[in-house]
């Protein structure tokens, strides 16, 4: 498995592709701890790794989703494109609507699918949250969402490693 990984991205140290996969929209964190915990990186490495991957798109998608979303719908398929991203996060984010920057820092910190960083900036931009506090509550999610992510696959590789 690490070979097929490591032939699929030119090689890359094992420590850059937690934090590639860690930045991927769908993946995030979500997928770079285990991935990390399945290469035998220490567990320590492998959480900070991701951490770090995990935020270095927030900033851009806080500050630059909005303009670059709005010059992009005026073609077509990218307006449809994100009419349908922007409807579905407003469905899925009823917590952020309600709590505000906390309510975005718990939807970050809950590690399911469409719940993490991206998504949240995602909806921090669609409610027209302040930018700065929002990284901060995004930040705070996604330490959240890692240490969660990182007990469930560190207690799932003790009980299958005695397989």
């Amino acid at each position: 498995m690490n070979d097929m990984l490591a032939r699929f991205f030119g090689g890359l140290p094992a420590e850059w592709l937690v934090v590639v996969v860690a930045a991927l929209p769908v993946s995030e964190l979500r997928g770079a701890i285990p991935l990390g915990v399945m290469m035998n990186l220490a567990p320590l490495k492998v959480i900070m790794l991701s951490i770090a991957g995990n935020l270095l798109p927030v900033l851009p998608l806080l500050y630059f989703l909005e303009p670059v979303s709005a010059r992009l719908r005026k073609a077509g398929i990218f307006k449809i494109f994100f009419d349908w991203l922007f409807e579905r996060t407003k469905k899925k984010s009823g917590l952020i609507e309600k709590y505000e920057l906390l309510g975005l820092m718990l939807f970050v910190a809950v590690p399911l699918p469409m719940t993490g960083a991206w998504t949240g900036c995602i909806a921090a931009s669609l409610f027209g949250l302040n930018k700065k506090l929002s990284f901060f509550a995004v930040a705070g999610g996604v330490v959240i969402a890692a240490l969660v992510v990182s007990i469930i696959t560190l207690g799932a590789k003790g009980c299958f490693s005695h397989v």
